[in-house]
C-alpha cells in the first residue's frame, strides 16, 4: 500500500470498517453510513484489512466430518493414534496450512486449566503458534528445549511459548538457559531454581508439540551448537526437540550432547498426547524414525507428505 492509500485507508479506519461488517453483522451499506464513505470505499477497507492481518478468516473443520482414507492408512501404517491432513501446503508460509489440523489435534487431547504443553523450537510450530490453535485457559506452556544463538525468533523456544500461551489463553513458563552450555554452566542450571522448575515440568507434560527436523548434515541451517563435522552424526537422519537419532529412532548423540538442555527421549515417550508437526518430501524419512522411536504419537502434516511416508513402510 503506497503512501496516498495510507493516507486514505489508516488502520483505524479499517478495525472499524471490520468490527461492525465481521463482528456487529451490519452490511457494508450500514457501514458505509455510519463511517460517511461510500460503499466501494467499504470494499476495499475490508479487502485491505485482511491483506494486512487486522483480519484473519478461518474456516474450521468439524469434527464430525470423517478423516480422510490416507490419514487413517497412514496412522494404521505407523502405528499412530492419529494423523491429521492438511491439503498440499504452498507458498512461503505453513501455519495458515497446518495451523487448523494442530488445533483439532490439540482439542483432541482434552486439555484443562493446570495441564503442561511442551513446545520445540522450529519453524512449523512458531508458525503455527502465531495463527491461533484455539483456547484452552490456564494450561501451562513449557519449552521443551534451551535458546539458541539464531537469530531467527523460531530458535527461540521461550519467544514461541510467550505467543502459543498468549493465543491459547495459556500461563507461559520460561526457560531462561542456553540449550548447550559449558560445562560450568551446566552443572549450574542444574541448582538454578528457575531452571529446575522448568526441568520438573517436563516430567508432568500431558502434551507436546514439536516440529520434526530431517537429517543434520542435509540441512542448510542448523543450530550452531551442532558440531556438523562429528562423526557420529553421519547416522542421524532427523531430530525432535534437538535430540538426533538414527533410522530405528535411537538416540544419535555428538560431542557436548551429554549437556544438552532440553527434555529427554524418554520423557518425550511419556507424554500423553504428543503431536509431531512437518511437511516436505525430505521429512518422509525423519518422520518414520521418529515414530520408530516413540517420540510422537499423532502427526500433523500434509497430502504429498503422506504419500511420501507411506511408500517408506
Amino acid at each position: 500500500m503506497n503512501a496516498e492509500t495510507e493516507a486514505r485507508f489508516p488502520h483505524q479506519l479499517m478495525y472499524a470498517a471490520a468490527k461492525q461488517y465481521y463482528l456487529e453483522d451490519a452490511t457494508q451499506a450500514q457501514v458505509a453510513t455510519s463511517l460517511g464513505v461510500s460503499r466501494a470505499t467499504v470494499s476495499r477497507l475490508l479487502t485491505e484489512a485482511r491483506r494486512q492481518g487486522i483480519v484473519e478468516i478461518r474456516v474450521n473443520r468439524p469434527e464430525s466430518v470423517e478423516d480422510e482414507p490416507l490419514a487413517v492408512e497412514l496412522a494404521q501404517a505407523l502405528g499412530l493414534r492419529r494423523v491429521y491432513l492438511a491439503p498440499k501446503v504452498s507458498g512461503p508460509a505453513l501455519g495458515p496450512w497446518l495451523a487448523p489440523e494442530l488445533a483439532r489435534a490439540l482439542r483432541a487431547g482434552g486439555l484443562a486449566a493446570g495441564d503442561v504443553v511442551l513446545v520445540s523450537s522450529g519453524s512449523t510450530v512458531y508458525e503455527c503458534a502465531r495463527e491461533g490453535l484455539g483456547r484452552f485457559p490456564g494450561v501451562t506452556i513449557v519449552p521443551a528445549v534451551g535458546g539458541q544463538e539464531e537469530p531467527q525468533p523460531w530458535f527461540q523456544t521461550n519467544e514461541t511459548t510467550r505467543i502459543l500461551a498468549e493465543r491459547v489463553g495459556g500461563v507461559p513458563s520460561y526457560l531462561y538457559a542456553p540449550a548447550l552450555p559449558g560445562p560450568e554452566l551446566f552443572y549450574s542450571l542444574q541448582h538454578e531454581p528457575s531452571v529446575r522448575r522448568v526441568m520438573d515440568l517436563w516430567a508432568q507434560a500431558k502434551c507436546a508439540i514439536m516440529g520434526v527436523g530431517s537429517a543434520p548434515l542435509m540441512r542448510q541451517v542448523v543450530p550452531a551448537f551442532v558440531p556438523r563435522d562429528a562423526s557420529s552424526l553421519h547416522a542421524a537422519v532427523g531430530d525432535v526437540c534437538s535430540r538426533f537419532y538414527d533410522r530405528e529412532g535411537e538416540p544419535v548423540g555428538y560431542p557436548g550432547s551429554e549437556r544438552l538442555v532440553a527434555v529427554s527421549a524418554e520423557e518425550l515417550r511419556r507424554v500423553p498426547h504428543s503431536i509431531a508437526v512437518a511437511v516436505g518430501a525430505e521429512k518422509a524419512a525423519s518422520i518414520v524414525a521418529a515414530v520408530r522411536g516413540g517420540y510422537f504419537n499423532h502427526l500433523v502434516t500434509d497430502t504429498p507428505t503422506a504419500e511420501s511416508i507411506m511408500a517408506l513402510v
